[in-house]
């Protein structure tokens, strides 16, 4: 995935800098002492990168919609783990429900309906099981 140098809230900058310029002296404690993240300077949108690369995650986000992504990992971590399937068997899984090539089904590139679909995806399917 490409990142833009633009940022889609505010049109400023966005810039590759070091995970420290975010997270301080917390980055050893987090193990991101070597990382980077995609930061825009204006309104401190961002996304994190594939551990030790440039690659970014996803697209810029800002803390909102950051927030309703860690909700739909934990959600949907939690969902595909708990039936024995591996990460990719649980995306391949995801994507067939959601009507998305396997390709564009990552969550660090949702928007908040996006999430929102995954959380009451694994829901609706848990309440199924349950009865």
């Amino acid at each position: 995935m490409k990142i833009s140098r633009i940022c889609r809230y505010c049109g400023g900058k966005v810039e590759l800098v070091p995970a420290r310029r975010i997270y301080g002296e917390a980055v050893k404690r987090l193990g991101l002492e070597d990382e980077s993240i995609y930061l825009c300077l204006n309104c401190n949108a961002r996304v994190g990168c594939h551990k030790g690369t440039t690659r970014p995650l996803g697209n810029v986000a800002n803390e909102v919609l950051r927030l309703k992504r860690m909700e739909t990992h934990q959600v949907f971590d939690t969902f595909w783990k708990s039936r024995g399937m591996s990460r990719t068997q649980g995306y391949k899984w995801l994507a067939g429900r959601m009507g998305l090539p396997e390709r564009c089904t990552h969550i660090g590139g949702f928007e908040m309906d996006q999430c929102q679909q995954v959380i009451d995806l694994c829901r609706k399917c848990e309440q199924k099981e349950a009865a």
